[in-house]
């Protein structure tokens, strides 16, 4: 088999992608850019992009050595304070990185919960008002859920890996699974690694670290799904959109490692240098050692076949569940790579597509951090996140007062399994909170950011507007500013409107008139306790909101229970809190305040579908000391009536000697967490899923599941 794989460019972005223009205006006044190199080079051949590659890795190398070397000589003086966690064995720190409905379904049923119409998102379970597809425990199992109380599982297919999410369109399934590392754990050395990042307030887009396996099914039956292909990479899956047949996948791979590269001498055992006195001597042995250490490591660096830590991909086709051909590409064409000479790290970022039934696939790579992916119909941005004193080199003359910077990569995408075309780069003050921080709208991209972490008084946000000129994407319009001394909990655009909270003490929630993208404004601003974490647009006069109420405690304030709210923004001057319902104290949890995927509004029937850890107990900085409800809570909401208790679907809490979740009420806002993780709406049924089981139950009686189904069975 020859694998089809295109390679469209490669665009080594490594010192933070590109210093672009962004003078603006707005009511925020402008921001000064700095002087950056921003032009992109096309590079001659693999040799080139090898040898900036290799350069960066020596600077990297430089500085880290620099930095252990100043440890030891501190520890002559001072002795050691540094906490051995913070070394890998063998001398090597870790740094921080900088749905058709079916003839016999249900006649209305929920679906995904997407940023953009017509833009499906992969998550672990899909339904198609009839047929419910969910991966659980190691397998693609599917249900036959309508009639609901008669729900059943129909096929299971064992994935390899650990499967996590999937698409399923016209009789075809794709599903993303990690790979385990033959050690155990991650296999790359990110921050995050091991956890998915979808809130993105402390935690970064990086992926699970593991190796990513696609595997694609053939559903025309749907009681023996049929593996028909497999792709195995040497990244890890950051996020995906399917437009129509078409699938777009997000790929990180690693940057290059070089064996045997170390930032601390072997024969300077660590803490062991303390009370030798700062005599010249002792300066003279640690200096020697480490002068040592760099010519070591620069001559490993220097003999490092980096051609084989590029970027990599085995397809494997399959027919009657036989492998008939297998191919491979190790990206080693070159032509189109580009080249810049500004550092952003060495790590790999690939945009993938492929057509659901098809065989090939095209992609175009980036060298550069990863990020929060945003798309709609045509396009697809990755908004990076970066660090001033992380970088060579920096976007803007003053680092001290723009210490945070997000570039934002953009790619026109095709409706064929071809390259992602490159169309530009821009950057931003300040770093995106996650996907719903970005929104296109009549040709122009809306960024909201956050300058600064609290409690640094400095803390302030900024909402740009984005246009795309040439291979730029230049900054038009700013507010600037917004909200100092608090930063984004949650952001949201609809039309020419955006909406933006923040939070310190209160939640200000912003309106922000973007009708002249170029001159955006802020037309309203509405001070109430909480914050939302995620919002939904109701109707065009009316937002709901998700996240957790608080406890004014003058200079800052407790989070406390699960918050939803209606907000009337019929008059932008003027946004009104309208309905507000507190569910349990500190504490209580729901994986839809961090994770939109599992906030379900049935907007047909006006129903709202929230997983659930209810605590009760405890005040102010005290946890809740009492589980209450483990499961779905659902409600009736309505613009004028707001939201109405109609029950909750309870589930078997789990026993905390086996179960993380069963704790329930320690979680944290911002990694919130439930034994309850999805529900689906079909009709009058709500199907509550949680890793184990799907419990169906009727909207007037959901304590009585009319259907129980474990997923851990055969």
């Amino acid at each position: 088999m020859r694998l089809l794989l295109k390679t469209n460019t490669l665009i080594s972005l490594l010192a933070l992608g590109s210093g672009f223009a962004a003078c603006s205006t707005g009511s925020g006044g402008p921001a000064e850019a700095g002087k950056a190199q921003s032009a992109l080079t096309l590079a001659e051949s693999c040799g080139d992009v090898e040898s900036l590659l290799r350069e960066r890795l020596k600077q990297n190398m430089i500085k880290s050595v620099q930095a252990s070397r100043q440890s030891a000589l501190e520890q002559l003086k001072s002795g050691c304070t540094r906490d051995d966690g913070d070394f890998l064995a063998g001398g090597e720190i870790l740094e921080d990185s900088p749905v058709a409905e079916s003839g016999g379904g249900a006649s209305e049923y929920s679906t995904t919960n997407t940023q953009e119409a017509d833009v499906d998102e992969a998550d672990f379970i899909k339904n198609d008002g009839e047929h419910v597809y969910l991966l659980a425990h190691g397998k693609l199992q599917i249900f036959d859920a309508w009639p609901a109380a008669d729900t059943h599982r129909i096929a299971s297919i064992a994935i390899e890996g650990e499967p996590k999410k999937l698409f399923v369109h016209e009789g075809r399934a794709l599903v993303y699974s990690s790979l385990a590392s033959p050690s155990g754990g991650g296999d790359f050395g990110y921050e995050n690694a091991g956890g998915e990042c979808t809130y993105g307030y402390d935690c970064e887009f990086t992926g699970d670290g593991s190796r990513l396996l696609v595997t694609e099914l053939d559903l025309s039956d749907l009681t023996a799904p049929a593996v028909t292909r497999t792709f195995r990479f040497s990244g890890s899956f950051i996020n995906a959109r399917r437009i129509g047949g078409v699938v777009h996948t997000v790929v990180s791979s690693p940057e290059p490692r070089v064996d045997g590269v170390a930032t601390w001498p072997a024969e300077l055992g660590f803490c062991e240098l303390s009370g030798l006195g700062v005599s010249p001597a002792a300066q003279a042995m640690v200096n020697d050692a480490f002068d040592a250490l760099l010519e070591k490591n620069l001559r490993l660096i220097d003999a490092a076949s980096l051609a084989d830590m590029l970027p990599s991909v085995e397809g494997t086709l399959y027919r009657d569940g036989v492998a008939r051909s297998t191919g491979s590409d190790l990206f080693v064409d070159c032509e189109s790579f580009y080249l810049s000479g500004t550092g952003d790290g060495q790590s790999f970022l690939s945009v993938v597509s492929t057509e659901l039934g098809g065989e090939e696939l095209g992609q175009t790579t980036i060298v550069g951090r990863p990020g929060a992916v945003y798309a709609t119909s045509d396009a697809l941005y990755v908004a990076s996140r970066h660090q001033y004193g992380h970088t060579s080199g920096w976007f803007y003359e003053d680092g001290a007062t723009t210490p945070d910077a997000t570039t934002i990569h953009k790619f026109a995408l095709s409706d064929r399994a071809l390259p992602s075309a490159y169309l530009g780069s821009g950057v931003v003050k300040g770093r995106v909170l996650n996907q719903f921080a970005l929104s296109e709208h009549r040709g122009y991209l809306r960024v909201a950011t956050t300058t600064g972490h609290l409690p640094d008084p400095n803390t302030h946000n900024t909402v740009a507007s984005l246009k795309q000129e040439g291979g730029e994407l230049v900054v038009k319009g700013m507010v600037d500013h917004l909200a100092p001394t608090e930063d984004i909990r949650s952001a949201r655009f609809y039309g020419d409107v955006g909406y933006v909270v923040t939070f310190k003490k209160t939640d200000p929630l912003y309106t922000i008139d973007f009708s002249d993208p170029e001159s955006p404004r802020v037309r309203g601003e509405l001070k109430i306790p909480g914050f939302s974490t995620y919002m939904h647009r109701i109707d065009e006069h009316h937002v709901m909101s998700i996240g957790y109420d608080a406890d004014d405690q003058g200079d800052f304030a407790w989070f406390q229970g699960i918050l939803l709210q209606i907000f009337d923004v019929s008059d932008l001057d003027n946004p009104r809190l309208t309905h507000k319902e507190v569910i349990g104290t500190r504490g209580s949890a729901s994986d839809a305040a961090t994770n939109h995927l599992a906030f379900n509004y049935f907007a047909q029937r006006g129903l709202l579908g929230i997983p659930m850890v209810l605590c009760e107990g405890g005040s102010g900085g005290q946890f809740g000391d009492t589980m209450t409800f483990s499961g779905l809570l659902v409600y009736r909401v309505d613009v004028d009536g707001g939201f109405s208790a109609i029950g909750g679907v309870p589930h078997p809490v789990p026993d905390a000697s086996t179960d993380p979740y069963a704790s329930g009420c320690g979680g944290w806002w911002s990694n919130a967490s439930s034994y309850v993780k999805r529900s689906v709406f079909m009709e009058d049924y709500v199907y509550s899923v949680s890793e184990d089981e799907i419990r169906v139950a009727h909207v007037d009686d959901l304590a009585t599941p009319a259907a129980v189904v474990a997923l851990t069975a055969p």
